[in-house]
């Protein structure tokens, strides 16, 4: 399987791109991340990409397809409240749903990031992709924004939560940029 043959990189990589602000996550949660991941790819739609150089992980992206209740833990609650359940349902449920992209600090610069999401969003329902981040991760807002994702909520006052991003084949993009 390949989650287990790449798992000590994926977790390398996981911890070493997250553990700078505002994620500030360690090993434990990267050694989390790569168990929660073996369950993940039961999940309906679920894809992944892994840039391997050799057998050295460079990164990697995963998502799956969000379904029509839309999640109310972690960050979800507030994507929902900032777009509405209209909003959320029609530009989010039912769209491929970026949930990871990591890549290693010496690999960065080289393209990887773009073609990794390029990977697991191409065969996106109707181009309907769609991701969240951190307002407070300006480099990986800017990546998006070059990339031609589009902001589809406004951040939370003071700058903190997270940002859904709409990506560049999304239907509703334009429509979302009018509303920031």
């Amino acid at each position: 399987m390949l989650v287990q043959e790449f798992a000590d990189g994926v977790r390398r990589v996981y911890a070493e791109a997250f553990s700078m602000p505002p994620w500030n996550e360690g090993e434990a949660q990267a050694a989390q991340y790569v168990e929660r991941l073996a369950h993940d790819v039961a999940r309906p739609g679920f894809t992944a990409a892994l840039a391997v150089e050799g057998d050295h992980v460079l990164g990697f992206a995963t998502g799956w397809t969000t379904g029509a209740a839309f999640p109310s833990v972690r960050c979800y609650p507030q994507v929902s409240a900032a777009l509405g359940a209209d909003l959320t349902a029609a530009w989010l449920c039912g769209g491929r749903e970026v949930d990871e992209l990591a890549v290693a600090g010496a690999a960065q610069g080289r393209g990887i990031g773009a073609a990794l999401l390029d990977a697991v969003t191409a065969d996106a329902p109707d181009g309907r992709c769609w991701l969240l981040t951190s307002v407070r991760a300006e480099p990986t807002l800017s990546f998006y924004r070059r990339l031609g994702w589009t902001q589809a909520t406004h951040p939370a006052p003071g700058g903190a939560g997270h940002a859904a991003f709409l990506g560049p084949r999304h239907p509703a993009r334009t429509t979302a940029s009018l509303a920031l």
